[in-house]
């Protein structure tokens, strides 16, 4: 197994048990359990791969992908009534998801030799387009829109860091551990501490 190949298998499985504690909260049966969680798992990977052209959407040259996504579903569907708090469980794993989904499509797009502007999209979206599509299919507000939070921001910032580490050395490793530790420090940050970017406001129109 190839180090991508390693990360796409991470992201997929911690992506699908966040999609998995969704359909808890909205009491779904196990297929909708298994849906959703396929979903979250690959959504954010097919949306890079299509845009690439690559040979074959991840999930489809190696469907072991989905069969990881499923365990992840059946394996939350036995156990969420054990935690003490479901939403909370969901935002930490996906932090987390966010910490390797990111360098995953990072590596692919620098792979592929695809100049920087595209390698910050595709990490960005990999990260981020997975739980968009569980939230929006569960009627939430999205994580990635949530007002007062970093989290494109945080997928952004590791796309950056490995593209500026990138110049410096020629270890893949090394390029993606620091955009998987940057994105996940500032997302984990920004739920710990709040950080997060200035918001709109608005003002009363000038007489």
């Amino acid at each position: 197994m190839t180090l991508l190949q390693g990360l796409d298998y991470a992201s997929v499985f911690i992506f699908g048990l966040t999609g998995a504690l969704a359909a808890s909260r909205a009491q779904l049966d196990i297929v909708g359990f298994v849906f959703l969680a396929c979903l979250t798992a690959v959504g954010g990977g097919t949306i890079r791969d299509v845009i690439l052209n690559r040979d074959q959407v991840f999930w489809v040259a190696d469907p072991g992908m989905i069969l990881s996504a499923s365990i992840a579903a059946v394996l939350v569907f036995f156990t969420a009534h054990l935690l003490e708090s479901r939403i909370r469980t969901l935002e930490w794993l996906d932090a987390l998801a966010l910490g390797v989904a990111v360098p995953a499509g990072v590596g692919v797009a620098m792979g592929m030799g695809q100049g920087w502007p595209i390698v910050l999209i595709m990490g960005v979206a990999t990260g981020t387009f997975g739980g968009l599509m569980r939230d929006v299919v569960c009627n939430e507000v999205p994580l990635v829109l949530k007002k007062g939070e970093l989290y494109a921001t945080a997928a952004f910032s590791g796309a950056l860091a490995a593209l500026a580490l990138a110049q410096i050395t020629d270890s893949m490793l090394v390029v993606l551990l620091a955009c998987g530790i940057t994105t996940c420090a500032l997302r984990a940050g920004s739920m710990l501490y709040g950080w997060c970017l200035p918001v709109y406001k608005s003002r009363p129109p000038r007489n």
